[in-house]
């Protein structure tokens, strides 16, 4: 959230149920209205409360392929779900294709596309005066991220995604990850690494002939997975992430 004379700056807006508590604790913050909202990407968890925000008249921003998803139904393979097309109201109404720069509250937020990463559609939001990125899902904080592969993500892009932030970054950068808690370039710069080494692991698997299952069975990664695999995705599910996106 971004305060000021221009107004309320909301980055996502997790599941529609829990729009009056966050419209509640901004409220205790400031008395100005939510003005802009940015959509890192089209998952629930981060564009659930669109519809509730949109019909208030708040002003959705998100990339182009973004809106494209949410205009129509998607099945994502990761959790084996179906998605219907959000109503109207919930669609960015502002959309870009690269990147685009909102001068508001007297900050700079360069909003930037990172390709094929998380999913197809990917944005960080670079706070450039107060040193601040907001990454979404490109980050989970001592945790191997969600790549999700039918809506266009990758283990390429993710890595790459993230040595572009890194690449913006220095040590005193605050990193608002889309998972876990607040990050600094350090920690973006262990999960780069740790994501770099799985992915050449697997590769070299799957060069080898090997199946899913059996790359999996070998367990390549055991030295990441107690830390980085206690999350939601564990061993076997980056594994499975990576194998896909590798392609045949």
């Amino acid at each position: 959230v971004l305060i000021g004379e221009d107004g309320v700056i909301l980055i996502d807006d997790q599941y529609a149920p829990l729009t009056d508590k966050i419209v509640a604790a901004i409220a205790k913050l400031t008395d100005r209205p939510i003005r802009f909202l940015f959509n890192t990407h089209w998952h629930g968890d981060h564009t659930g409360g669109n519809e509730n925000l949109g019909k208030a008249g708040v002003i959705i921003v998100a990339h182009d392929n973004v809106r494209e998803r949410m205009s129509k139904e998607n099945f994502m393979a990761a959790f084996n779900v179906t998605t219907p097309p959000s109503p109207r109201e919930a669609l960015p109404i502002v959309s870009f294709s690269d990147s685009v720069t909102f001068h508001v509250n007297g900050e700079e937020l360069v909003v930037t596309h990172l390709k094929n990463g998380h999913t197809d559609g990917d944005s960080i939001i670079h706070f450039r005066k107060t040193n601040v990125i907001h990454t979404g899902d490109l980050v989970f904080n001592g945790a191997y991220p969600l790549i999700d592969v039918s809506s266009g993500g990758s283990i390429d892009g993710i890595i790459a995604a993230e040595e572009y932030i890194l690449s913006i970054a220095d040590d005193q950068t605050r990193i608002i990850p889309g998972h876990g808690a607040l990050a600094d370039q350090a920690a973006v710069q262990a999960l780069h690494q740790v994501l770099v080494t799985a992915r050449e692991r697997v590769r070299k698997l799957k060069e080898e002939g090997k199946s899913l299952e059996q790359i999996q069975q070998a367990k390549p990664n055991a030295d990441f997975d107690q830390s980085y695999g206690a999350g939601f995705i564990n061993g076997d599910r980056i594994i499975e992430f990576i194998y896909q996106s590798l392609g045949p």
